[in-house]
């Protein structure tokens, strides 16, 4: 079954995917966020099936359990973000690609290393806002931190980086479902997360960045009053002397 099966499509949201997709707004510096999905194929009794984290420039603000839709705020930037609407709207993203990616785990045949371990799979969603505006994003698949497969969501291009994910890329990229959902998330629901954290990001770094700035400009005022002031100690003494003579 593929991820269009249940969904509603109404005349909006009919529009919505048939509009040429739209790139980040204009900013200053490259922003990204991404998430990291580890999905437990057996879990044991008490243990979650899925975990993730996620991270805005790099820097880890949330994680998430999506057996228990349990998240957590790991930094000031979660904090910050933890009452909005996209906060919620992200909640609802992790879950849906928990779910899917559970499935399809179950549908594929890992190699395994035991047989009583089967090897997890981990995913890494990306999406970027570069400066100029152009949207990138990608996903990266493996397990025990090695990567296995790649793909370009904009090219719609899978990259196997390791023998174990060409069984993966050979039942995904016949799937046409499949290719669309991870094209729409990262594409669709990433970018737009980031668009509202980096509201919040950005106002955080101009409030930090400011304190630091302070200081030293008093520091170069003091540095720039400091040689007037021993010109004039010396200009004071040199005439003292002449006077003495």
């Amino acid at each position: 079954m593929g991820w269009t099966a249940g969904i509603k499509f109404t005349p909006g949201l009919l529009l919505l995917l048939l509009l040429p997709q739209r790139d980040c707004p204009r900013v200053a510096h490259a922003h990204s966020l991404c998430y990291d999905f580890t999905i437990l194929p057996k879990a044991s009794p008490g243990q979650s099936w899925c975990e993730a984290q996620g991270q805005v420039d790099e820097k880890t603000f949330l994680s998430y359990d999506c057996g228990s839709q349990e998240v957590k705020s790991l930094s000031l930037l979660g904090e910050e973000v933890k009452g909005t609407r996209a906060w919620q709207e992200q909640m609802e993203t992790l879950r849906d690609v928990g779910d899917f990616l559970r499935q399809q785990l179950l549908d594929l045949k890992l190699e395994k290393y035991t047989d009583r371990d089967p090897l997890p799979l981990q995913g890494r969603m990306l999406c970027q806002c570069e400066a100029n505006g152009r949207t990138r994003a990608s996903w990266q698949f493996g397990s025990q931190g090695q990567t296995f497969l790649l793909f370009d969501s904009e090219n719609r291009t899978w990259t196997v980086l390791h023998p174990r994910g060409r069984q993966m890329k050979e039942r995904w990229e016949s799937d046409r479902d499949v290719t669309e959902f991870f094209r729409k998330i990262s594409l669709g629901d990433c970018r737009s997360l980031l668009e509202s954290f980096l509201v919040h990001w950005e106002k955080m770094l101009e409030t930090t960045a400011s304190p630091t700035m302070a200081p030293a400009t008093a520091s170069s005022r003091a540095t720039a009053v400091m040689p007037s002031t021993w010109v004039l100690a010396v200009t004071m003494l040199t005439c003292s002397l002449l006077l003495g003579l």
